[in-house]
C-alpha cells in the first residue's frame, strides 16, 4: 500500500512564502562563458527561469588574462598591467541575459601567487599572494575598470565574495586561516576604496573541515579589526561518505532537513553577535552531491532532493546559488558525454534534466503561504491562484491528499509532473 498523507491548507495565517530560489545560480569557471554552449545553455535557463545574479570561480585565473604584467627575462615584474578584453565579453554577455556578476575574487594569477599550488583540470592557484598591496591593486583596477564600463551607481550593487572554500586545503593552501583572515581584509578594504556602497562578505566555506570555527573566527576578526563585511557567506553539500566506481562517484544524500538545519546552525551563530545579528546568509553555493561525476545529479530524485531544499531555505537565507546552470564544467576533466552526472540544471546538447522543472516550478510560487510539509508547498497568489509542489523523497509511490477549504466558484486544476516517465531524459539515453 502506498504511505497516505492527508493535509489542509491555512487560508487564515497566511505568511509571504520566503522564495530566494532565483536570486543566484552557479557557473564553471568565467573562462568557460567564452564558449557557445555555454551561452545557449545560459539563454535558455534565463529565457525560462531566470536568475538575477551568477557566481563562479576563475575571475582572476590565467585564462581570463586579468593580471598581465609586463616581466623581465627573469620573470621579474617591471610594470603592473591589466588585461579586460576577456573579461568584457564576459560581462556583457551576462548583463545582456539579465544576469549581475556575484563576484567571486580569486584564484591567484600565475605572476602574482606565492606557491605553486593548484586545484582541479584547469589548475586555478589557490596560494596567498606574494606582495598583498599587488593583489590589492588589481582588485581596485578590476571595479575602476568595471565602473567605467557599466556605470558606478551598476557595479556597486553587484555583491562581493572572497575566495572560494578557505577551510579546505585543496581550495585554499594549507587551509590557513590567518592567511585567509588577512587576504580578506586587504580585499574588503580595496573594495570600500573604490565604492563604499559595494557590498563585501565571506568566508565562503564549504562544510565539514572546520566550517563553523571559521565563520566564528571570521566574524571576531572583523569585529575586532573593524574589517568591512555586509553577508555571511557559506556552501551546503548533501552528499555523505562517497565510493568511487571508476571515474563515477556514489554517495548516499542526506535528508533536505539536515541541510536545512545547517543553514539554521550558521544563522544563530551570525546573530549571536550584537554587531552581525540580522546580517544576510548567503549560500553561494548547494547542490546534492560536490563532484560533477555523480550520476545522482541527473536523476529525478535530485529534482525532489532540491525541491526539499527550496521549500525552506529562504527562511534564514538571503540567497542559495545552485551549483550550476549548466554542464559546460571542467574541474575534474572535460565532460566525454550528455549524461555523465555534471552539475548543471541544462546537460550537453541542451537538454533539460529533471531538476530544471524544479527551479521553472518554483519560480511560479510567489505569494502566501498556505501549506509546507516535508513533501510539499502551498502557496496563493495575489491573483488567487493556488499554486504549488509536490515531492517524494521515499522509495515507494505516495497518497498525498491536500485539501483546500473555502474556495468560492469553479476553478479548474493543472498538473505537471516529473518522474521516472515523465521530464526524465536520462531515461531515454539509457534506452537507446
Amino acid at each position: 500500500m502506498p504511505k497516505k498523507a492527508e493535509y489542509t491548507a491555512n487560508f487564515q495565517n497566511a505568511a509571504p512564502f520566503q522564495n530566494h530560489a532565483m536570486y543566484c545560480i552557479g557557473t564553471g569557471r568565467m573562462g568557460l562563458a567564452l564558449q557557445e554552449e555555454y551561452q545557449k545553455q545560459m539563454r535558455l535557463v534565463q529565457e525560462e527561469i531566470g536568475f538575477s545574479h551568477i557566481r563562479g570561480h576563475g575571475l582572476f585565473c590565467d585564462d581570463v588574462g586579468i593580471y598581465w604584467p609586463v616581466v623581465d627575462r627573469e620573470g621579474n615584474v617591471l610594470e603592473e598591467r591589466y588585461n579586460f578584453t576577456y573579461l568584457d565579453r564576459i560581462f556583457d554577455n551576462y548583463l545582456q541575459v539579465g544576469l549581475k556578476p556575484f563576484l567571486e575574487l580569486g584564484f591567484m594569477p600565475y605572476k602574482m601567487a606565492s606557491g605553486t599550488q593548484t586545484i582541479f583540470y584547469w589548475k586555478g592557484n589557490t596560494t596567498p599572494p606574494k606582495d598583498h598591496e599587488k593583489w590589492a591593486g588589481m582588485i581596485k583596477a578590476l571595479l575602476n575598470h568595471l565602473c567605467e564600463r557599466y556605470g558606478r551607481e551598476e557595479v556597486e550593487t553587484w555583491p562581493v565574495e572572497v575566495w572560494n572554500e578557505p577551510n579546505l586545503p585543496g581550495f585554499w593552501e594549507h587551509a590557513d586561516l590567518e592567511a585567509y583572515l588577512k587576504l580578506y581584509d586587504v580585499s574588503a578594504r580595496a573594495v570600500k576604496d573604490v565604492l563604499p556602497r559595494m557590498r563585501v562578505g565571506g568566508p565562503a566555506v564549504c562544510g565539514g573541515s572546520r566550517c563553523m570555527e571559521f565563520i566564528r573566527t571570521f566574524l571576531e576578526y572583523c569585529r575586532d579589526h573593524h574589517t568591512p563585511v555586509d553577508f555571511v557567506t557559506r556552501h551546503i553539500y548533501m552528499g555523505q561518505e562517497p565510493h568511487h566506481e571508476g571515474r563515477y562517484l556514489y554517495h548516499e544524500m542526506c535528508k533536505p532537513e539536515r541541510s536545512i538545519g545547517e543553514a539554521e546552525e550558521t544563522r544563530k551563530l551570525i546573530d549571536s553577535f550584537p554587531e552581525f545579528k540580522g546580517y544576510e546568509l548567503h549560500i553561494t553555493e548547494y547542490n546534492t552531491s560536490y563532484n560533477p561525476f555523480c550520476p545522482t545529479h541527473d536523476t529525478v530524485y535530485n529534482a525532489a532532493l532540491i525541491a526539499g531544499l527550496l521549500a525552506k531555505l529562504g527562511d534564514t537565507c538571503a540567497s542559495y546559488s545552485y551549483w550550476t546552470f549548466g554542464d559546460v564544467f571542467e574541474e575534474v576533466g572535460i565532460p566525454d558525454r550528455i549524461f555523465h552526472g555534471g552539475f548543471g540544471l541544462v546537460a550537453n546538447g541542451m537538454v533539460r534534466k529533471p531538476t530544471y522543472w524544479t527551479f521553472e516550478f518554483f519560480k511560479k510560487l510567489e505569494g502566501e503561504l498556505i501549506l509546507r510539509t516535508e513533501e510539499c508547498l502551498f502557496v496563493k497568489t495575489e491573483k488567487g491562484h493556488i499554486r504549488g509542489v509536490m515531492w517524494n523523497l521515499e522509495k515507494e509511490e505516495m497518497d498525498v491528499q491536500v485539501t483546500l477549504p473555502g474556495l468560492d466558484g469553479a476553478y479548474s486544476v493543472v498538473t505537471r509532473t516529473v518522474d521516472m516517465d515523465h521530464g526524465n531524459p536520462l531515461k531515454i539515453w539509457h534506452e537507446m
